[in-house]
């Protein structure tokens, strides 16, 4: 299709389009090499090959870019091929056709640029995704109310966020109530959403710093790119005060952290520029053209000999001070010499003042100065032009006396040395003078490459503007193409319903671009914006009227369709679609002349709207609505809850396990994320298949753990208040007995069953519990909720429950504590008989209101431990004050040197924190570094996958582990110096190696804690070291250990875990070494052997199993014992455990009437007897042949072979038909025993009989039918021709001949028709 260059937008004003003629030829992309050309690029982001659309498809240019294109182009550098109309109709060359592959790597190395349609260079695709989780901590959240989480003001300010910057938002607490924050998307955006969450989400503080006033400029940056940056990397908002404003603070806002960084860095910028000097020059404006030289050449030079930098104003700023920056001695130099320039140029220049017209002064300027430059260069004077948006004709020339003359020639040379011409042109023939891919217009610009063409949009003239001569050739040209065009090119404009002009143009465009190419015209549409019904065709006068007719037609068709409306549930919408629309086009397929529409997904419509014909219409409704039942039907969902750890079993290794049970249940199964609590999966599909998965999974957790299942019987009536308010109370007990899972029926269903399942002890532990609440309800169950606020609970509940339990057992009544989810956090129930309750609630309350009184204490902390407990920012305070019911420990501010802690809250977490922050000072004080050598090789083995081993042990212990650096080059024995805390550890020991014996700097790893914390620890990493045993194994074993593709030696490593190494297969070698933990080798050892005992019993089978009997049989009744597609030989071996090999037809060698059987001997010998039996049975068979004539053959076999299978049957006899081209085609084999050959004989002979009458008379009918008429052999055609092939060029090579096998091979030999019993398909 070709792009429109013009459009006229009706009641819109006119628009100019500045074109150059070089530009409008590249962008429509015809084969230029010109630099910088912008036409279709693959390597431009979102280009997509495509051109990119404007307000039409010329591009909009400003002078000065026009200028720049203008003068950048010589005429070598334009390549188009004109084409005469005769020529258009030439085939193709044998380089266009096909063009040539790229050269090899090492060739590209040295060309240019690659010639061809290959030559684009494809760059690698890099991903543009990051995702960062940003922490804003509780004490630091703007938003702190926990029963809004994901609702009411910071949902909003997320969603705004994400909307403008395009990245995508997650949020999740954390454990400390803290904000969890997941931001995914490209950098900027990233970035940008990250400083927007700290602005809105974080509360800020602010702060100020003083610099000196000239220093601001340098803390803004070039356009203020620096302080954008230092803001997105801080995520704090930097506030510099205007140039008119006397202070010297910046103001930063936002998190204490933020702002620490961002003072950091103004600081860092300020004492940078403390180091450089700044000194400013006053010189008139009329003399910076000859201190920056032609081309900025002689203050670069100046900058380059000075190393001073020299910011002359541009012209178009008034003004006059020169500012030179640099380190002093330098940038006196330069002021010196700059200072020289103007006092000599003062006393030489003079000057004189001309007249030149307005719309020359861009001539003489020429593009991006380039003319004053020239005219600077050549003649060392300076022309000075008034600005554009002023109405003087005054041109200054300032230089030496006697080069004012030479200037002035020049100037008045460019002046006049460009011209400006019109041609009167209608607006919608400009895209025909244009031409296809600018081909009309590229003849004139290999003519003429300066001349620039304007085309107005709306307006019937075209502006030619470039060199006189040139402009007057050009304009002959263009008012020859005008009126040759107006006589050969016509245009009309219909009327049709806006609301059709989609359909019109079909989909992607199919419609209307079908009638454009078969029609030769364009055609405009509206857009919708528009809600115009006026379409206009241009182009030839008959492709105009037959374009019209056919949209006419068109229009007609669907003001006769109908619409209907379909309602289907909208979360069936995108199955519908399926994956990338095949579904629906497998629909859209099947019924070409419906129009399906879906709703937008965020309408949350169900209405999908069909349009067409009313009978398709009709027919889609139906199809889509069984489509819709069976979704219905296949979307039953149940949720089955499994214990986390199980989760990767269920997976199994690359989703086999999953993957098997979906295949095979034919469910969709949904499993949490990996970082996720929860321990549901969810399966989706028809029930029963639901039931069927649910019960696998089940299964597969049964098998991996020490699971119990047990059934309670609990009344149905008292299974609501067993769950509690939103499952509070049940999920209670499922916490308290180790996460088990409680299952109760479903309301309504009538059972009293309630499934406990989980590990044995805790199962009994909730059932017990279960059955005690079940018979309080019976009795009497009373209810008492009381609050709290939600940071009490922690010391509420105690240290692993303590506090808690005590108060339970003491009263005998259950305390339920909010969950993370629920919606009232400070809410606490009290559940059992009414006196345990009143007690328990006594006892709550009274707790409740020792902590509601907030004292203030204080307690003195060397200021040397002071950096452990606000490291991390303050997670240890975090976790004090999260079990502490919130109390607020204060530290003094870094470098006062105070020893005193402040410590706030309810009296007694103030006391129970002072005592905790006392165990970890002493803890602090009997620290202990100690070292534990384990050998580099072993280090991540020890850490375990993820590190998690060492978390481990750091947990249990409570201490520091330290890994030291990997050493690059193990081999060395000398260590290079470590450098630790600013010193050079290796002071005084320079040119010493380590002892011989001693334990490498690399291996060593530091341990941190008390004393006997640290050697437990060390014990525990001396356990993790592994080990290496070597098992003797027989080497004809090990292809057997190791499995199919390695699958029986990972099993078996998975199992153990341990690592088993077996031999390479070119040593010959029996020894197999397994290594790994102390405890897990002799297991694995075990396994091992057992292995190999199952391997040598299975040897033993295989002997057993080989034994070899042969068989003669005469080859005529193979196929007869192979029966059918091999049935009868497949039962012989199912049912005898044997092979049976049968001899090869094309081997001459092996004799043909031998059958092998291979087995066990007792069930070879069975095998044999069965196939002698099937042998004797087909030796009492006969063979007749039967004349049966050929023209009634297919009856008597009839559809697919039904009729002759059916004869076959039922007297038990093989029949065999002529193949076609046997010498007698009417002759039929006939085999089986001979009371049954004779009975089938009679009766093919009967059916012979009965069919031939009707072939008779039939062939008599068709005597007097007319023959069909034969086309006239059409002229053979002449086939695909190319110009310029290599067999043209040379008359070494011919053309290929599409004929030969050689030159054009087969992709193989063509299969053999397959031999029916009744010969070949007719």
């Amino acid at each position: 299709m070709t792009p429109s260059y013009t459009r006229q937008t009706p009641g819109a004003s006119s628009r100019t389009v500045t074109v150059s003629v070089e530009t409008v030829f590249r962008r429509c992309g015809a084969e230029s090499r010109v630099p910088g050309s912008w036409g279709r690029s693959s390597g431009s982001p979102g280009s997509s090959g495509a051109l990119r659309p404007t307000m039409s498809s010329v591009a909009v240019l400003t002078q000065e870019s026009f200028a720049e294109h203008r003068s950048g182009l010589v005429p070598q550098q334009i390549k188009v091929a004109t084409l005469t109309s005769e020529e258009e109709s030439d085939p193709p060359t044998y380089k266009d056709a096909f063009p040539p592959l790229p050269e090899k790597a090492a060739c590209l190395e040295n060309a240019q640029e690659p010639a061809g349609a290959w030559s684009n260079k494809i760059r690698p695709i890099k991903a543009s995704v990051i995702t960062q989780v940003f922490h804003v901590p509780l004490e630091e959240r703007k938003y702190k109310d926990m029963n809004q989480f994901g609702e009411g003001e910071q949902a909003k300010i997320c969603l705004e966020i994400m909307q403008r910057t395009g990245a995508h938002l997650e949020l999740s607490l954390a454990k400390d109530q803290g904000l969890s924050i997941m931001v995914s998307g490209k950098l900027d955006a990233v970035m940008k959403a990250r400083k927007d969450i700290v602005a809105r989400l974080q509360t800020q503080a602010s702060a100020t710093v003083a610099i000196p006033k000239e220093h601001h400029r340098f803390v803004i940056g070039k356009n203020g790119e620096k302080l954008q940056d230092l803001e997105l990397k801080t995520a704090t908002k930097i506030q510099i005060p205007r140039p008119d404003d006397a202070s010297n603070q910046i103001r930063i806002t936002g998190t204490k952290e933020g702002i620490e960084k961002a003072r950091h860095e103004v600081l860092l910028i300020s004492a940078e520029q403390d180091k450089r000097a700044v000194e400013r020059l006053e010189v008139e404006k009329a003399f910076h053209p000859f201190i920056a030289g032609p081309y900025n050449r002689l203050v670069s030079e100046i900058m380059q000999e000075t190393g001073t930098r020299i910011n002359i104003p541009p012209p178009s700023v008034s003004r006059t001070e020169i500012v030179f920056t640099g380190e002093k001695e330098q940038l006196a130099q330069a002021v010196a010499r700059v200072k020289k320039i103007y006092e000599e140029k003062k006393k030489k220049t003079t000057t004189i003042a001309v007249e030149v017209k307005k719309s020359q002064h861009k001539y003489v300027i020429g593009p991006k100065g380039n003319s004053l430059q020239e005219i600077l260069e050549r003649t060392g004077v300076s022309v000075e032009i008034p600005p554009s948006d002023s109405a003087s004709e005054t041109v200054i020339l300032r230089g030496e006396p006697e080069k004012l003359g030479q200037a002035l020639t020049e100037v008045y040379a460019k002046a006049n040395s460009f011209t400006v011409s019109a041609v009167s042109a209608p607006s919608w023939l400009h895209r025909f003078i244009i031409g296809k891919k600018g081909q009309n217009l590229a003849r004139i610009t290999q003519q003429m490459p300066k001349v620039h063409i304007e085309f107005t949009e709306g307006e019937d003239r075209i502006t030619l503007e470039g060199p006189t001569e040139d402009v007057s050739v050009a304009q002959e040209q263009i008012e020859a193409m005008v009126k040759d065009l107006i006589n050969r090119m016509d245009y009309v404009e219909i009327n049709i319903d806006h609301k059709f002009h989609r359909h019109l143009i079909g989909k992607s465009g199919a419609n209307i671009n079908r009638i454009k190419d078969q029609c030769k015209v364009s055609v405009r549409i509206p857009p919708d914006s528009e809600k115009s019904s006026l379409i206009r065709i241009e182009g030839d006068p008959q492709g105009v009227r037959q374009a019209k007719r056919e949209l006419l037609e068109l229009a007609s068709r669907m003001e006769n369709e109908r619409t209907k409306d379909l309602i289907i549930e909208q979360r069936f919408h995108r199955t519908i679609i399926g994956q990338k629309g095949e579904r629906i086009r497998e629909i859209r397929d099947k019924f070409p002349e419906v129009i399906i529409n879906f709703p937008d997904p965020a309408q949350k419509s169900d209405i999908v709207q069909l349009r067409g014909p009313k009978n398709e219409v009709e027919k889609c409704t139906k199809y889509m609505q069984k489509m819709v039942a069976d979704l219905v039907e296949n979307s039953y969902s149940i949720s089955v809850p499994i214990f986390k750890q199980f989760h990767k079993n269920i997976i199994g290794k690359g989703g086999a396990n999953i993957k098997k049970i979906r295949e095979e249940s034919n469910t969709k199964i949904d499993l949490p994320a990996e970082n996720s609590n929860s321990e549901t999966i969810v399966i989706t599909g028809k029930r029963a298949n639901c039931e069927a998965a649910r019960s696998r999974i089940l299964s597969i957790q049964k098998d991996l753990a020490n699971i119990a299942e047990v059934e309670v019987s609990i009344p149905a009536r008292l299974h609501n208040s067993l769950i509690g308010t939103k499952g509070r109370l049940i999920r209670s007990i499922m916490e308290e007995c180790g996460g088990v899972h409680i299952h109760f029926p479903v309301e309504g269903s009538g059972s009293d069953t309630v499934v406990i399942r989980g590990p044995s002890s805790d199962v009994e532990k909730a059932r017990k519990q279960l059955l005690h609440l079940a018979e309080e309800k019976q009795t009497k169950s009373f209810t008492v909720d009381i609050r709290a606020k939600p940071e009490y609970h922690k010391f509420l509940i105690g240290k692993g429950g303590g506090k808690i339990r005590k108060v339970r057992d003491s009263t005998g009544a259950r305390i339920v504590f909010p969950a993370a989810e629920d919606r009232e956090q400070d809410l606490i129930t009290i559940i059992g008989k009414e006196d345990a309750v009143r007690e328990a609630q006594r006892e709550l309350e009274a707790l409740i209101q020792n902590l509601d009184n907030v004292v203030e204490d204080c307690m003195l902390v060397d200021p040397k431990h002071h950096r452990h407990f606000v490291i991390r920012r303050g997670q240890v305070l975090r976790e004090i004050a999260e079990e502490y019911g919130g109390v607020m420990v204060s530290f003094p501010r870094s470098g006062t040197q105070s020893d005193k802690v402040t410590l706030k809250g309810a009296k007694d977490c103030v006391e129970a924190a002072k005592k905790r922050i006392q165990e970890i000072i002493e803890d602090l004080e009997a620290q202990v570094t100690m070292e534990c050598a384990i050998p580099q090789k072993f280090h991540r083995s020890v850490m375990g996958p993820k590190g998690s081993k060492i978390q481990q042990i750091t947990r249990d212990f409570n201490v520091q582990i330290k890994f030291p650096d990997r050493e690059e080059n193990p081999g060395h024995s000398v260590e290079p110096a470590v450098h630790e805390n600013g010193e050079d550890a290796s002071e005084g020991r320079e040119g010493k190696e380590a002892e011989p014996g001693s334990p490498r700097r690399c291996d060593i790893i530091l341990i941190s804690g008390r004393k006997e914390k640290c050697e437990a620890a060390k014990e525990a990493l001396e356990a993790l070291v592994p080990v290496t045993i070597e098992v003797e194994v027989p080497f004809d074993l090990h292809r057997y250990i190791i499995g199919q593709k390695g699958s029986g030696i990972r099993k078996m490593m998975d199992e153990f875990e341990v690592n088993i190494h077996v031999p390479a297969p070119e040593l010959q070698s029996d020894i197999i070494a397994i290594t790994g933990l102390a405890a897990n080798l002799d297991r694995a050892k075990a396994g091992l052997l057992e292995r190999v005992k199952e391997l040598q019993a299975e040897q033993e089978d295989r002997a057993l199993r080989s034994f070899k009997l042969s068989v003669t049989v005469d080859p005529k009744y193979h196929p007869k014992i192979i029966g059918r597609k091999g049935a009868v030989i497949t039962q012989i071996r199912l049912e005898h455990d044997v092979n049976i090999q049968f001899p090869d037809k094309d081997d001459g060698s092996q004799p043909q009437d031998q059958i092998t059987i291979t087995g066990y001997e007792k069930n070879t010998e069975a095998a044999r007897d069965a196939i002698l039996k099937i042998v004797g049975e087909l030796e009492q068979m006969v063979s007749e042949d039967v004349p049966l004539d050929h023209r009634v053959h297919a009856r008597i076999i009839g559809a697919r072979g039904k009729a002759i299978r059916k004869i076959m049957d039922e007297f038990k006899v093989d029949i065999r038909f002529p193949q076609s081209g046997a010498p007698d085609p009417n002759c039929v084999t006939v085999t089986g025993l001979p009371e049954n050959v004779e009975e089938a004989i009679d009766h093919i002979l009967n059916l012979e009989e009965e069919y031939l009458a009707d072939v008779v008379d039939s062939e008599a009918l068709q005597l007097y039918m007319k023959p069909p008429a034969h086309e006239e052999s059409k002229a053979p055609s002449k086939g695909f021709v190319v110009r310029d092939a290599p067999w043209t060029a040379n008359s070494s090579e011919k053309a290929p001949d599409m004929s030969s096998s050689e030159e054009f091979p087969s992709f193989g030999a063509q299969v053999a028709p397959k031999t029916l019993p009744w010969g070949p398909k007719r």
